[in-house]
């Protein structure tokens, strides 16, 4: 088994050859494949292990070595940390912590049980969910439902400080996993069917204290922008780009939620992340391009200055909320070796930039079915550059309010929601989990009140037409030519994190409750094992006493399974997703459980 790094490898943001500048702590445990520290395995967020116990040749040998349930019935998604022989565990809400002695049969070494006021799960729009803990310093953090940001002992679970974030009286919650870079922990905040403005937050880990907040939409000096030296598509962004796009003070309840993962390039000193949708969902009542929601967000993290921003869905008309992570590799385009970044947009679009300055070097539909835009306008000459060309049938500004808009693709939850893609060096390809769903939406006047819904739009879900009629695929993706190289179909949305290893061996998890491996090259199905409940979490792998091992956190709910998670049966409920997938209950059944797996000892 592979103890580290063995070297550089080609594609792959090390993090063995990070500066000092990270966090020493975050970057040693970055460093170490049989521990998994991060949520998405670096700060590059490429969820690509080193560990290669597993092959393509033995994986089919794969059991079941221990499991845990969490106590808790709703969405499990994000995944355990592996520290030091600890496991740690989060759960949805209540958000209980879990610390397990890997040494001594996962014997429960100590837990933590916040008391939340449960008003805060009838403000949560999409299920109770949390995405995970982060680490650093000897301290775990875990951001709560109620935006309570909570630091804890890591060897003992006492509490040491805790900040809020927001309130959730006005319709603020957090479902998102913090990254700690240096001194600093960021934390998003989600809200945007609350008409929530959204913001990133910088705290410092010593004590809790605010170091920065950076809104995604207001006057410059709340978005921490320069005019003259934050760019958009390498151009001056100019003053006030944002309060010039809403109308009066819209932007105040503009959305633009930061509940998606974020990112770090230690070389650069960047941080990246994405902001959601605007609010309403109804387009006719905010005109403009409502910026800077649906924004990939460049950022220094010691003062929180931006250096790029890019807006992938200018006036956003179908709620894709640009939030999903942003994979940092290098590779080569071109001829040229970049620095780039990587974006499977809710849009339907994967975009490559170059992480450096913003520039839009790729941007194709990576489900065919996509069709609300013929493409992304790619001429730095034209007026229209780096917008997505929209389809005046699948407009539901244009055809009004009150009017149905019929078989727009893809559906609200996007061609891919949060859950993370993978990549591997050792490919140079992307593995990605994606929806093959398209809607109906009627968009409908409302009103604002806080801590009231604010969404404004009636939909319905359902397959795309004229394909293998199910609602997923899982999908091998070449960023740098914009290139589909396989695809898997599924029954269902593929809602789980993906995971790529040094085996050559993929991992991902169905909302039936499968963990399937598949093989790095061609994409044909290897394993599966069929968990106690659907999988919506991440797949996570670590190494003890010589040993490999993969787990999975399962418990079906998200924004896919909100019915089965809240009980909903009405089928425009849960903002369109329960008929969409009612099918899912003769499938599986509500649960909360880790399930680890091996290999078999060789005897």
């Amino acid at each position: 088994m592979k103890k580290g790094f063995a070297g550089l490898i080609a594609g792959l943001m090390m993090t063995a050859a990070l500066p000092a500048i990270a966090n020493e702590s975050v970057t040693a445990g970055a460093n170490d494949p049989t521990q998994w520290t991060m949520q998405l395995s670096n700060y590059a967020g490429t969820s690509y292990s080193e560990l290669d116990e597993i092959t393509k040749d033995n994986v089919g040998d794969l059991q079941v070595a221990w499991s845990f349930s969490t106590g808790v019935l709703r969405g499990h998604e994000g995944s355990p940390l592996v520290i030091d022989d600890v496991m740690y565990v989060h759960t949805p809400f209540p958000n209980n912590v879990y610390a397990l002695d890997l040494k001594n049969d996962g014997r429960i070494l100590w837990r933590y049980n916040p008391e939340q006021n449960p008003d805060v799960i009838g403000v949560m729009c999409c299920d109770t969910v949390n995405r995970g803990l982060a680490f650093a310093d000897g301290t775990i953090f875990l951001s709560q439902a109620d935006t309570t940001l909570v630091a804890l002992d890591a060897k003992t679970g006492e509490v040491k400080w805790t900040a809020v974030n927001g309130d959730p009286t006005k319709g603020e919650t957090a479902t998102a996993t913090p990254l700690i870079v240096r001194d600093k922990i960021f934390v998003g905040i989600s809200g945007g069917e609350y008409g929530v403005r959204g913001h990133m937050t910088a705290y410092n880990i010593a004590d809790g204290s605010m170091a920065w907040r950076a809104y995604s939409t207001g006057p410059d000096e709340d978005m921490l922008v320069d005019p003259e030296n934050t760019t958009v598509l390498g151009k001056p962004i100019g003053a006030d780009s944002s309060l010039n796009s809403w109308e009066g003070d819209q932007w105040q309840i503009g959305g633009g939620t930061t509940w998606g993962w974020t990112t770090y390039d230690p070389e650069l000193d960047l941080i990246y992340y994405g902001t959601g949708n605007p609010s309403t969902w109804n387009p006719s009542q905010r005109p403009g391009d409502n910026k800077w929601s649906m924004t990939i967000m460049a950022r220094n993290p010691e003062t929180g200055m931006a250096k790029w921003f890019y807006q992938k869905t200018p006036h956003d008309e179908w709620d894709y909320d640009g939030v999903n992570e942003n994979i940092l590799v290098d590779q080569e385009i071109d001829g040229q070796m970049r620095k780039l970044l990587v974006n499977f947009d809710r849009n339907g679009f994967a975009y490559t930039l170059d992480r450096e300055t913003g520039e839009l070097l790729v941007a194709e539909k990576f489900d065919p079915a996509v069709n609300w835009a013929t493409h992304v306008e790619m001429d730095p000459t034209s007026d229209q550059y780096g917008r997505p060309q929209v389809v005046a049938e699948y407009s539901t500004e244009q055809n009004g309010e009150d009017v149905n808009s019929t078989g727009i693709c893809p559906a609200a939850l996007g061609s891919k929601d949060q859950q993370p893609a993978a990549f591997s060096p050792k490919t140079g390809l992307f593995y990605v989990p994606t929806n093959h769903v398209c809607m109906d939406y009627e968009p409908f006047r409302v009103s604002y009140a806080a801590g009231q819904p604010y969404v404004g739009a009636t939909l319905s879900m359902f397959p795309a037409p004229d394909s293998h009629g199910g609602m997923g695929n899982f999908i091998a993706w070449d960023a740098t030519t914009g290139e589909m190289k396989w695809s898997l179909p599924e029954q269902f949305s593929v809602w789980s994190g993906a995971l790529a290893t040094a085996g050559d061996v993929v991992f991902y998890g169905t909302l039936e409750g499968y963990l399937k491996a598949v093989d790095s090259e061609t994409g044909e199905e290897l394993y599966k094992f069929k968990t106690p409940s659907g999988i919506i979490g991440n797949v996570f792998t670590y190494e003890r006493e010589g040993k490999q091992y993969l787990g999975v956190l399962s418990g079906v709910g998200g924004w896919a399974g909100i019915g089965l998670a809240a009980g909903l049966t009405n089928a425009n409920d849960g903002l369109g997703a329960v008929g969409g997938y009612a099918a899912l209950s003769d499938y599986t059944a509500l649960g909360g459980q880790l399930t680890v797996f091996t290999l078999p000892d060789q005897s």
